[in-house]
């Protein structure tokens, strides 16, 4: 049985969703310290001249250590018609423009000062949509017992130590920090899934690849998004 884990991420890209497909448990891991200019409260859209920008709830400040459950959305500018007026961008070349611009209006609509919430609430309403089995947890109303972490990697290790599932899935982003022996003397498998990004058709002359899920849900069907996350490699921890 296999289990990931990610900080919630805005409208995040399509590997994020592969990993929640192809894999039995999701954590968002929303404790670690707050990243400004991560991928938390913004991400990626086409733009004019096919150019990519960026979208962004803004968030208010706070402590360098924040932890991410813990920042709050900012509501002192009028940035939700921003938002949407970015989007509009899609509404002449993309088939599904009204829809989706539904699903973001419930998602920036949603009862929550927190941007985890929110972030959260963006993965499981596209879920939803696409018609993926999200079965998850939020790190920090889990109540697992405490465990000492010494090393980034033995965050992964211990949560799925105490949840009892034998294969940790990350994205190949974490290869570089991640220590393979310490999985193997725990029992557990280390993998690292990466998402082979498939092109379509943006409607513009050259493709712009991994933007939001906004993007490639403004142009495809849920059938055909489902199609391309099972295009994935695997590669086992060493």
């Amino acid at each position: 049985m296999k289990i990931a884990i990610m900080q919630p991420y805005l409208f995040p890209y399509i590997g994020y969703f592969s990993l929640i497909k192809n894999t039995d448990h999701f954590v968002f891991f929303d404790t670690p310290q707050y990243i400004r200019k991560g991928w938390i409260n913004r991400n990626r859209i086409l733009g004019t001249k096919g150019k990519d920008i960026y979208f962004t709830v803004p968030v208010e400040k706070c402590p360098r250590e924040t932890p991410i459950k813990d920042v709050k959305i900012s509501y002192n500018e009028d940035w939700q018609e921003k938002w949407m007026g970015q989007l509009t961008i899609y509404k002449k070349r993309a088939p599904y423009y009204a829809t989706i611009m539904q699903l973001v209006r419930d998602v920036l609509n949603c009862d929550t000062q927190y941007i985890s919430e929110m972030a959260i609430n963006s993965v499981i309403k596209t879920c939803q949509y696409l018609g993926i089995e999200l079965n998850y947890d939020v790190y920090s109303k889990m109540n697992l017992p405490l465990f000492e972490v010494e090393a980034p990697d033995e965050w992964a290790l211990g949560i799925t130590r105490e949840m009892k599932y034998d294969t940790y899935v990350n994205p190949p982003g974490g290869k570089t920090f991640f220590d393979a022996n310490k999985y193997k003397k725990a029992n557990i498998e280390l993998e690292f899934l990466t998402q082979e990004i498939q092109k379509y058709n943006q409607r513009i002359r050259e493709f712009v690849p991994g933007l939001s899920i906004l993007d490639v849900m403004m142009f495809c069907t849920p059938e055909e998004i489902r199609s391309m996350m099972d295009s994935y490699k695997i590669e086992k921890g060493e």
